[in-house]
């Protein structure tokens, strides 16, 4: 268990310094402000940079509007594209994990334009990480010396940041949020042409796009549909909420080496904290799940993020991944003007599932 650990944060270190290298190449664009709609507007503009024939009026389909499914929304309406996002619930997310933006997934953050997503949501600066075992502990701090000094982890609410990510995608006039649970793949001849959803009132209805992208998360229903899952499952996350107490290690994230006692393994400085927690019962869990990326090409779909691909929570490195799929996604279809072409569209899907695997390591970050 200990050199697994201490493993996975050395190989952390590494994949940091293959990410900046990868970085050097991009163009870091600058994007604009643009002011709000509501994310249940149903905005469209037909004068985008992008063009498709689709009697629809929509390029994109997005399934699922958490981190992934949000800032790619943002990121294609940003290059014109028509893009309609299907999100089961829309009211800001209360959940135990995704708090945790490794310094490379900042990094990619800047490079979309959103890193204003950041703020006045109560996010910390994170330098490193603080171990701790046996009464022992140690700090492995970011290698962060040769970037920009507002260049670090940041530590979240995940709803808050997911809601401010929300609101930025929804300001463009070219793209609409809509809340509606997804619950098919729309298939002619082996081609996804779109999805089948129910709103809140229970109406069924369909949504037709040359392309339709699959973010909905660990728990997709689609995913069976567009991967091979391989889905383990060995253990949970347990999360408490700690109030009124210091942490040992300012800007560090902590996590504890011990599976079976944690109250004996608690920092002095946490004790009291943590006890006074576990006396509220707020005890959050979630489950460990592990999938590799398996993908089975579709003509007209893909998948991003969680339902494509996870890893150990412990890497903290969900987000780095699929920031990293969206600057890959984004680029390889700015060339394509016409999303109705299904054999061009095809062959740089096909491109996307192997770049992205360059990117993988960075998910440790």
């Amino acid at each position: 268990m200990d050199q697994f650990v201490v493993g996975t944060f050395f190989v952390s270190l590494l994949s940091f310094v293959l990410l900046h290298i990868l970085r050097r190449d991009r163009v870091n664009n600058k994007r604009s402000m643009h002011k709000g709609y509501p994310l249940n507007g149903a905005k469209r503009s037909t004068d985008g940079e992008c063009k498709s024939d689709t009697s629809s009026g929509t390029d994109v389909i997005i399934v699922g509007a958490g981190v992934a499914g949000s800032v790619l929304a943002h990121t294609l309406g940003k290059d014109g594209r028509r893009v309609h996002v299907l999100e089961r619930d829309l009211t800001e997310p209360d959940r135990i994990v995704g708090e945790l933006l490794q310094p490379g997934g900042y990094l990619k953050l800047i490079e979309l334009g959103l890193e204003d997503c950041v703020e006045q949501i109560d996010a910390q600066r994170v330098q490193g990480y603080a171990l701790f075992k046996d009464g022992k502990n140690t700090t492995l701090p970011y290698p962060l010396e040769k970037f920009h000094a507002d260049v670090a982890g940041r530590s979240f609410h995940n709803g808050r940041f997911i809601q401010k990510i929300r609101e930025k995608a929804a300001a463009l006039p070219n793209v609409r949020m809509e809340q509606g649970t997804v619950t098919s793949l729309l298939v002619d001849n082996g081609t996804v042409k779109g999805v089948r959803y129910k709103t809140k009132d229970g109406q069924e209805h369909k949504a037709y796009a040359p392309l339709t992208i699959v973010c909905d998360g660990c728990f997709s229903n689609l995913r069976r549909s567009l991967c091979h899952p391989k889905v383990e499952v060995p253990s949970c996350f347990v999360g408490l909420i700690l109030e009124n107490c210091q942490l040992p290690f300012a800007n560090h994230d902590g996590p504890l080496l011990e599976e079976l006692q944690v109250a004996p393994q608690i920092p002095p400085e946490l004790y009291d904290a943590f006890i006074s927690a576990i006396n509220r019962v707020n005890i959050r869990t979630m489950p460990y799940r592990s999938m590799p990326a398996d993908p089975l090409p579709t003509l007209g779909a893909l998948l991003l993020g969680d339902a494509f691909n996870m890893r150990h929570p412990l890497t903290g490195g969900g987000m780095t991944v699929a920031l990293s799929d969206i600057v890959v996604l984004r680029d390889l279809l700015k060339p394509l003007r016409d999303l109705n072409n299904a054999a061009s569209l095809c062959k740089y899907l096909e491109s996307f599932y192997t770049q992205g695997k360059c990117f993988l390591l960075a998910g440790f970050l």
